[in-house]
């Protein structure tokens, strides 16, 4: 057994049979030689609320309807399991660089379930302040408590983003009269992206709750995890829709009326991604990133892209508990993929490389 001591306080955690734990010194410099501050400090005091006006006057719910990439943005850690803002502006970086039109913060991807509401309203506003004149920002602000999506979406929308995303409530189910009552909550605040994905809430988002959502002005449209025949259902009504599968976007795109992707793939290959949703139909080029798509889906996301951006050497290999990462074994194969792929359209520029178990760092208390 192995164990991993936080900078921030001791821990002690054991695992019955991959030694993925390491020491981080105690002696190791907060500062080095390439270290370079964050672009922006924010101070996380926003509970102003914010009004339906004002969110209309600086945000077009029909520039957010026609994003066509969004990616889902992957939060980097430090090895005390804080925020690696240096590593999450070189990525946002990355993603502008090659098309994405819009980004969502803190969303699953983005692990927002592991942050503290200050955390998460915090990474928004930075975000917003670094890149909001580039891409349209999406910041996550669902819960399934409607208190706290209220406030989230007013503390959102307070620090400058274009829309919020909302999950249904989960756990504590409601029914679907309670699906109304919840979502119309928040459309009044402002521009609301639904997030039908049953495979996490165990519960589906049915048209006919979509369609009495779809007359409030605030419903900018749906991010959708059930399949294409539901996008092409949504698109025939003249609701605006993405596929939330990467294997699915494609045929999405060309064959069903999907305005686009939210994609997590694109966090690896975003330029690859921007010609499947811009351009024409690709078929060649869908084939043959499925290995890809399908690998990205061993384990529940994001696990496996937090393993494959660390062998990138574009993040470190920090895993904010309870994630851990793929085995070696599954490390090997993305090695391989990205050979066969071709490395040049994978984000970073260091060679891709198998990590030891001992080379990850998985933080406990953050």
């Amino acid at each position: 057994m192995a164990m991993l001591r936080s900078n921030s306080s001791s821990i002690l955690l054991r695992h019955l049979s991959s030694p993925f734990f390491r020491s981080f010194p105690s002696n190791v410099s907060r500062r080095n030689s390439y270290w370079k501050a964050p672009r922006a400090t924010v101070t996380p005091n926003f509970h102003r609320p914010v009004s339906t006006s004002e969110v209309k006057n600086r945000t077009s719910i029909e520039g957010i309807r026609n994003l066509r990439l969004i990616t889902a943005v992957k939060t980097p850690y430090l090895p005390n399991g804080q925020f690696d803002l240096e590593a999450y502006d070189n990525l946002v970086d990355m993603q502008i660089a090659n098309g994405a039109d819009g980004l969502l913060v803190a969303g699953s991807t983005g692990e927002g379930q592991l942050m503290t509401w200050e955390e998460q309203i915090t990474l928004i506003a930075h975000t917003v302040n670094c890149f909001g004149d580039k891409v349209k920002i999406i910041g996550n602000a669902g819960s399934n408590c409607t208190s706290e999506a209220i406030k989230a979406t007013e503390r959102g929308f307070a620090v400058g983003m274009n829309a919020a995303l909302h999950i249904s409530p989960y756990y504590g189910k409601t029914s679907l009269d309670g699906l109304v009552a919840h979502y119309n909550s928040v459309l009044s605040i402002g521009p609301c992206i639904i997030y039908n994905i049953p495979s996490r809430t165990t519960q589906d988002i049915p048209p006919s709750v979509v369609r009495i959502l779809a007359q409030s002005p605030n419903l900018v449209g749906v991010k959708e995890c059930v399949g294409n025949d539901r996008i092409k259902q949504y698109a025939s009504e003249g609701i605006v829709v993405w596929s939330a599968n990467d294997e699915e976007c494609h045929d999405a795109r060309w064959d069903c009326g999907a305005v686009g992707v939210q994609s997590v793939v694109s966090n690896l290959i975003p330029g690859l991604m921007r010609e499947l949703m811009f351009g024409s139909k690709n078929p060649a080029l869908n084939s043959k990133l499925m290995r890809l798509f399908d690998w990205l889906c061993l384990e529940p996301n994001p696990i496996p892209l937090n393993t494959a951006l660390a062998q990138l050497g574009v993040i470190k290999p920090v895993f904010r508990l309870p994630h851990v990462p793929l085995p070696v074994e599954k490390r090997k194969e993305f090695v391989n993929l990205v050979k066969q792929i071709g490395r040049e359209h994978f984000v970073g520029e260091k060679d891709v490389k198998v990590l030891d178990d001992d080379e990850f760092i998985l933080v406990g208390r953050y």
